[in-house]
């Protein structure tokens, strides 16, 4: 599993122009899940999103979480995280895992992550995207299971 976690100020995300989830100051969270990924891994990765101190605080210090904030999360499920790019000229899609497993973990993902108190928007699973933000800092991290 592999997560892009980007401060923003505000982001979107569309499908067939039409806005389905946005959120205001908080983190987009881009997930791909890949072969062999268990829900285990999932828990973990909403323990890591839900503490996550990158917001600043008095002192210009990331040391402020979504629920100290009132942020909010915009999580959007991207299968291409799982690509590899080392051979060739065109990503391959070997590690990524088929979309009727990886759903219920992304699903999984999106409701733990509720069940925090935390503010979740999503895209929709298996669609064709555009996401807009507006990255704050610019702070991106990226968060890989073991």
């Amino acid at each position: 599993m592999r997560m892009v976690i980007q401060r923003v100020s505000r982001a979107e995300v569309r499908v067939s122009g039409d806005v389905v989830g946005r959120i205001s100051r908080g983190l987009l969270v881009l997930v791909g899940m890949e072969r062999g990924d268990r829900r285990d891994e999932v828990d973990r990765a909403v323990r890591r999103v839900a503490t996550l101190r990158v917001f600043e605080d008095s002192e210009g210090k990331m040391n402020r979480g979504l629920d100290e904030i009132g942020a909010e999360v915009l999580a959007v499920s991207q299968f291409t995280l799982a690509a590899s790019i080392r051979k060739g000229r065109r990503p391959g899609f070997e590690r990524a895992m088929p979309s009727e497993e990886a759903q219920p973990l992304f699903e999984r993902f999106v409701n733990c992550l509720r069940g925090t108190g935390i503010a979740v928007e999503t895209g929709v699973f298996g669609a064709d995207m555009e996401v807009e933000l507006v990255n704050d800092g610019p702070v991106t991290l990226i968060w890989e299971s073991s």
